[in-house]
């Protein structure tokens, strides 16, 4: 199982997540094929907390979570997949706030459907912004993760936007997870801003400073699907 993280909320999670997704569907069912006979593959990406959710006649719905719905295999009710959802597209602590919600740490865990996460060949949860996310009252989702990895076995994935900036990002975003007690098991560089200066420069400054593994860097894509972004990944270093 891994936890998704990002440099900061538009460092492009969903289309990572997705495209790991897209990547252990594939990969699995090719395994089963040789070892079992079998081309069944389960997968399953959640999101537990998303804001800028549109109404429809169904009741809230998030593209991210509908994007990892899309790329999983595992069927689940809606909100299974996304239990936490806001409409404004403002930090969920503030629209949490708004609303009277009450956000917790343990709160989020509770919501996670974790007999099907703990069934599947590949499982992941996306987060919601950076690793410091807050849900309010001091707490972060950070906590959320720590407190899931005690009796889960939880890898965590960064996916660095690439733009200006990053390098910092990165590092201190390594340094938190770290300093949290969790094992980083991969990190993507994707980038963000098309436009990026030095980018191959940056990528090797990043090769160079980060102690988790190097799993792939996402150019820029004129069509951000997860399969054009899957080719990018070397999902063999999970």
């Amino acid at each position: 199982m891994y936890f998704v993280t990002g440099t900061d909320t538009d460092s492009g999670k969903t289309l990572i997540s997705s495209a790991l997704l897209n990547l252990a569907t594939r990969k699995t069912a090719q395994t089963k094929i040789t070892v079992a006979k079998s081309t069944e593959a389960k997968t399953l990406g959640v999101k537990p907390i998303a804001s800028g959710c549109i109404e429809t006649d169904a009741g809230l719905r998030n593209s991210d979570a509908l994007s990892l719905i899309e790329q999983s295999t595992i069927s689940l009710d809606y909100n299974q997949i996304n239990p936490i959802a806001f409409k404004p597209a403002i930090a969920p602590h503030i629209a949490a706030k708004q609303q009277g919600v009450s956000l917790t740490a343990s709160g989020v865990v509770d919501l996670l459907p974790l007999e099907a996460l703990n069934s599947a060949d590949f499982a992941l949860i996306e987060g919601a912004g950076g690793w410091r996310l807050p849900l309010g009252k001091g707490q972060y989702l950070s906590q959320s993760v720590q407190q899931l990895a005690q009796q889960n076995d939880v890898g965590v994935i960064l996916v660095v936007g690439m733009k200006l900036g990053c390098l910092n990002h990165a590092l201190l975003t390594q340094e938190a997870i770290e300093a949290d007690g969790l094992n980083i098991a991969g990190w993507v560089a994707n980038q963000v801003d098309p436009e990026m200066s030095e980018i191959e420069e940056n990528l090797s400054s990043l090769k160079e400073l980060m102690t988790a593994p190097f799993i792939g860097y996402v150019p820029h894509l004129n069509e951000a699907t997860s399969e054009n972004a899957a080719v990018h990944i070397d999902y063999s270093t999970l």
